[in-house]
């Protein structure tokens, strides 16, 4: 269940609604490796205890910095995610679903990524034995 966590302030996220992500088996077994038994938190000190915010942009700012990138902070992996289902193929109700936007207009600032490829997509469904989550 999709929750916000607001300077200590646990509630809904922005939207006001609850939402279920479901996770790739790739995201859930490195979730379950950094798994602690201190507390419910995945991000949070060696005793459970939340990471401030002053923490958590400390952190991806060294990561990235690390990693030789440019320093952007937590957002734009927000942006990566909607940009690398719509380069995909994802279906833009799918995205706006996954990203909780609010409106399609919003989701549509990526779908330029994947120009013909979700039409693609979709008429490849109509050959035979294909079904809605075969590879292409």
């Amino acid at each position: 269940m999709m929750r916000n966590d607001w300077r200590g302030s646990i509630g809904a996220p922005k939207s006001g609604r609850d939402r279920k992500i479901p996770l790739t088996t790739r995201v859930t077994a490195a979730l379950k490796a950094i798994r602690h038994l201190k507390g419910k938190l995945v991000f949070c000190w060696g005793d459970g205890s939340r990471w401030t915010n002053t923490t958590m942009a400390a952190g991806i700012k060294r990561q990235e910095k690390r990693a030789g990138l440019r320093v952007t902070g937590w957002h734009v992996l927000r942006h990566s995610f909607c940009s690398h289902l719509a380069m995909r193929g994802a279906p833009a109700i799918a995205i706006k679903e996954l990203a909780g936007h609010s409106s399609i207009a919003v989701t549509n600032r990526y779908m330029h990524l994947a120009p013909g490829r979700v039409a693609r997509n979709a008429i490849a469904l109509l050959e035979p034995g294909r079904q809605l989550g075969d590879s292409a």
